[in-house]
């Protein structure tokens, strides 16, 4: 491979194009590794040579493969892109001459010959533009001219240079950025703007004039890269927006028709436009009834978008696109004028048929306009009936002169803008809401996963699910609150269809979801009634339905549901304690999942209502805390580890709450009592003999123990402090343990050690033992304790053994337990500073 990269490196000589396509051979070929590896040297030398373009010509002109024409091209853009301004004028002028020639030559051959090189096509188009970026227009002024002429002469020419008007559109508008000045931008876009009598020319010659269906769609895709920026006249005062509407009923040209369309429904325009808007929109739904009947149901676009061909896939999202884009820029005015509210309905019918298609991106670009639209429909109804309170005889001072809308419109009998627009959507938002009820999104996502031997639980927070359902949940709650009796209704209603043989397990998701969402949007009795009712219901339908896995499905949604109305369960004790007890019950289900769901719950409401059980309430002998910590053992026996962590954190909240330190401090000793046994135990055993600290079932129960605290600690705050002084003294010493043995197994072992399932086991343990002091200093309120004994403790054990252990062997954690304290104490902590700030050096260096 040397005596070919000396032959093709050699400038000095004739190029060699055989030898070329030999190396390009071997690197796309089937050789080894090494072959390949030497083949892309020698072609990435070839590429980089300064002179290296200058064999552009004769390589496309003999060379046999797409492969080797593609490098040429290469060679050339780069040199475009980058040394254009170096290069002598006539150079410049040779290439650009070149390059039209090239594009002359290939788009007039036949027909097959030109699209059998798409690709290479392509590329030399885009080299074309990269050219125009630089010169067009101080350096080749005639270039849209020449381009326009020449393309009346072929239909494959003019089809091609539809190709480059649309690269040139996306350059100068979509992609100029980081690539040109704003200077340079701003010129091409006004010469553009001003040329597009030209291009506009061409196209509608184009359009009027040739049955060639390629043709066709490449001009209407050049349109549309255009259509957002060009003059409004091109678009209202000529044949432009006509000569669409005819393509788009037909099918070879509709979704690339529809692109056009959209985009000029989305344009804003000057008010003297609404009409002309109003028109367009007309027309458009003329047009579309010759492919869509009107006002579908749910199913007829559902089922024709799973059974569809990919084009009419597209059609469907396109159509999307279009009613979304329109709509945002131009509802207000058709809902100002009666004779479009025929054709203003038919959309909306349309967009919410096509919100139920399967397709996560259209139903997320639907949920993006619904949000949008209900958020204003409510909007401007509040502000029409705060017009009407404060605008009516007697309200504020009585003297009406103030109101959103017309002064006490409501009030007089005369719908204001906002009860009128209420009125025109009654029948979208009823249909909304059916569809925020049946497509609701899960609401959070909580997954188990192990860390470096460590089983936690992660709440999935960003994921795109999670913003689906915010969008959908904000939505329902507008929808709720402009008709709170409909969305009732409809929530009944569907709940009663699951009793009567309809039932599926995704049905009753979304709907328990939907009806979870809610909680929050009704006062206190609509509140009480729904949800005395959807309990109700759901335990009926878990009573007559069969199945253990249909039943566990049933359950967690009644869990779900009673979990996302604390304000319910805060009002009424004996519910609140009957959900609890149930949870607590399923704590002992086996059914995948069920445990999971329960453990999250009694989190959930324990956070909520924390309070109620630290209180003695009527009828009961002792606080609810005092009889949860009386059977604890028994309720968390067949919970896993992480469900175990879940289950103390919420208890922690719970002893958080009691006001009476004495009994904060007796519950918590309860509380505690079960993993300060498993502690003790290990402990003692490993002062007779340290070697049990190694065996695996006792790391992995020092880990869990050390998991509890941390869960207690973090709900339980300041209060901790006595499990804490509990636990100090042995836990450094294990620390001090671990970390010995773990530099031991990597100074011996090296790297592949520190991989071992032993030593991240034993690490495990560490990492657990610094998260605790990390949440426990974040969350001590005396600053004095901190600084007077807990720090100084822990300067030898922790931060000491960080300096001293091989780097292989640290913990990112202990630079985060000090970066903790030093935010806690501030300039408390400047004593300590130096040797803090040499231990995080030594990590650097």
């Amino acid at each position: 491979m040397a005596d070919v990269a000396s032959a093709l490196l050699d400038f000095s000589q004739p190029m060699n194009v055989e030898l070329l396509e030999t190396t390009v051979a071997v690197f796309y070929g089937p050789g080894t590794p090494e072959q390949r590896g030497a083949a892309e040297k020698v072609l990435k030398a070839f590429q980089e040579h300064p002179e290296a373009w200058t064999r552009v010509d004769v390589i496309l002109e003999k060379a046999k493969t797409q492969q080797t024409k593609y490098i040429a091209l290469q060679i050339l853009e780069s040199v475009i892109k980058f040394r254009w301004a170096a290069l002598p004028a006539e150079q410049r002028e040779g290439i650009k001459t070149y390059v039209s020639n090239l594009i002359i030559k290939y788009s007039t051959t036949s027909e097959q010959d030109y699209r059998s090189q798409m690709t290479f096509m392509n590329k030399l188009n885009l080299i074309l533009v990269q050219i125009l970026k630089q010169d067009w227009p101080a350096k080749w002024p005639n270039f849209i001219t020449d381009l326009v002429t020449a393309s009346k002469t072929n239909e494959t020419l003019c089809e091609n240079s539809m190709l480059i008007l649309k690269l040139l559109s996306e350059e100068v508008f979509d992609f100029s950025r980081g690539e040109l000045t704003q200077a340079k931008t701003r010129e091409l876009k006004q010469t553009l703007n001003t040329e597009f009598r030209s291009i506009h020319e061409l196209c509608m010659f184009v359009l009027g004039n040739t049955r060639k269906t390629e043709l066709i769609k490449a001009t209407l895709t050049a349109l549309a890269a255009y259509l957002s920026w060009i003059p409004p006249g091109y678009i209202f005062e000529g044949q432009l927006v006509q000569a669409l509407l005819a393509m788009f009923p037909q099918a070879p040209f509709r979704n690339v028709a529809l692109q056009c369309l959209t985009e000029i429904g989305q344009l804003q325009m000057p008010a003297e436009f609404d009409s002309h808007f109003a028109s367009f929109y007309r027309a458009f739904t003329t047009q579309l009834v010759q492919i869509l009947p009107p006002n579908p149901n749910v199913l007829f676009i559902q089922q024709a978008y799973e059974t569809g061909t990919d084009e009419q896939q597209v059609f469907v999202q396109n159509l999307g696109m279009f009613y979304t884009g329109f709509f945002k820029h131009h509802i207000q005015y058709l809902e100002t004028q009666p004779a479009e509210h025929e054709a203003l309905l038919l959309g909306l019918n349309n967009l919410v048929a096509i919100s139920y298609v399967s397709d996560r991106e259209v139903l997320k670009t639907c949920l993006d306009y619904w949000n949008v639209f209900v958020a204003d429909v409510y909007t401007t109804h509040c502000q029409t009936t705060l017009g009407a309170v404060i605008g009516s005889p007697g309200a504020a001072g009585g003297d009406g002169g103030f109101s959103f809308g017309s002064p006490g419109a409501a009030a007089n009998g005369v719908a204001g803008p906002g009860m009128a627009r209420k009125l025109l959507y009654i029948d979208i938002l009823k249909r909304l809401r059916a569809l925020m009820i049946n497509r609701m999104a899960k609401p959070e996502e909580v997954i188990i996963v192990e860390d470096e031997g460590q089983i936690i639980r992660e709440t999935m927070k960003d994921t795109d699910q999670l913003m689906q359902y915010r969008t959908m949940r904000e939505t329902l709650i507008y929808l709720s609150h402009l008709d709170y009796e409909d969305t009732e209704n409809q929530m009944l209603d569907k709940l009663r269809s699951q009793m009567g043989g309809t039932w599926s397990w995704q049905a009753l998701n979304t709907l328990c979801w939907a009806i979870g969402s809610i909680s929050g949007s009704m006062n206190e009795d609509q509140e009480n009634r729904f949800l005395v009712t959807v309990i109700r219901d759901l335990l009926n339908l878990c009573e007559i339905t069969r199945g253990k896995d249909n039943k566990a499905v049933i359950a967690s949604n009644i869990m779900y549901v009673v979990g996302q109305y604390p304000k319910f369960l805060r009002a009424h004790w004996k519910f609140l304690k009957t959900v609890v007890n149930k949870l607590f019950e399923f704590m002992h289900e086996t059914h995948p999942g069920v445990q999971d769901m329960a453990c999250d719950t009694f989190l959930k409401i324990s956070n909520k209502c924390k309070r109620k059980f630290v209180v003695l309430q009527l009828q009961e002998q002792q606080p609810f805390v005092a009889e949860l910590l009386d059977g604890l053992t028994n309720t968390i026996q067949d919970l896993q580890p992480h469900q175990i962590h879940a289950f103390f954190e919420a208890v922690g909240l719970m002893i958080g709450a009691e006001v009476d330190a004495n009994k904060r401090e007796e519950y918590l000793g309860r509380l505690m009592a079960p993993p300060n046994n498993i502690w003790a135990q290990i402990i003692q055993q490993a002062t007779v003999n340290r070697e049990v600290l190694k065996q695996q079932d006792v790391i992995k129960s020092l880990q869990n123990v050390l998991q509890t605290n941390v869960s207690v600690c973090s709900s339980l705050g300041d209060p901790y402090l006595s499990q804490m002084v509990h636990m100090a003294d042995t836990m450094l010493q294990l620390y001090k343990f671990y970390s010995e043995d773990v530099t031991a197994a990597i100074s011996s072992g090296g790297v592949h050690a520190a991989r071992s399932s032993f030593v991240k086991y034993m690490r495990s343990v560490k990492k657990s033992i610094l998260r605790l002091i990390e949440v426990f200093v974040e969350k001590c309120e005396n600053e004095q304790l901190l600084v007077q004994k807990f720090v100084p403790a822990l300067m030898g054990p922790i931060l000491g053994d960080y300096a001293s252990s091989v780097p292989d062997a640290r913990e990112a954690e202990v630079l985060s337990l000090f970066a903790a304290i030093i935010r806690k104490l501030k300039s408390q902590m400047e004593p300590e500073v130096p040797q803090v700030s040499w231990v995080w050096m030594l990590s650097i260096y």
